[in-house]
């Protein structure tokens, strides 16, 4: 394993994106548990991207625009099942897996596929703890947010800036504006 897939896979994971906005908000809004499930349905999500890059059909994976919904309370499978479509349609993840991931196996590598799989599942590792950190981070100052009414609300506004920057960043980029 280098040092410089391990050094880029982290700052892919840790700068903030889809991703850690939703896994955040589950913690902020339904706690640690919710925020290490929706950590977990994020990663998931990377299998997708893993899968496109190894067998090269990323078109896929972007043939319609991310649809945020409001984030409400609801089941761990809903959760994980969010965390996986937001994930699915994260362009930094294909960027990735498609820029960077194959400049760490050589071509002439006779077990190139498994070292992909092998780089893939670190990348994933990664990703899991980062989120789980940032997830777990939000509920625990979750008390202080939730007990200050102004607070909340900025937090609030915050999360649905967020989104709005996002979705038109992805607007943007998919028109080529």
């Amino acid at each position: 394993m280098s040092v410089e897939f391990l050094l880029i896979s982290l700052i892919v994971v840790a700068t903030p994106g889809t991703g850690v906005v939703y896994t955040l908000a589950a913690g902020f809004t339904r706690g640690a548990r919710a925020s290490v499930v929706a950590a977990i349905g994020c990663t998931l999500g990377i299998v997708p991207h893993m899968a496109a890059a190894i067998t090269g059909l990323a078109a896929l994976l972007h043939t319609s625009a991310v649809a945020f919904g409001v984030l409400a309370p609801g089941s761990s499978r809903k959760t994980i099942t969010t965390g996986i479509v937001i994930n699915i349609r994260n362009p930094k993840l294909t960027s990735f897996f498609f820029a960077f991931l194959p400049q760490f196996v050589s071509p002439r590598d006779p077990h190139g596929l498994l070292r992909m799989l092998e780089l893939s599942a670190v990348f994933m590792l990664i990703t899991l703890v980062i989120f789980c950190i940032y997830g777990v981070f939000a509920a625990a100052v979750r008390e202080q947010v939730s007990t200050r009414p102004r607070v909340l609300a900025w937090m609030r506004r915050v999360f649905a800036g967020s989104f709005v920057a996002l979705s038109a960043k992805l607007a943007v980029a998919r028109t080529g504006a």
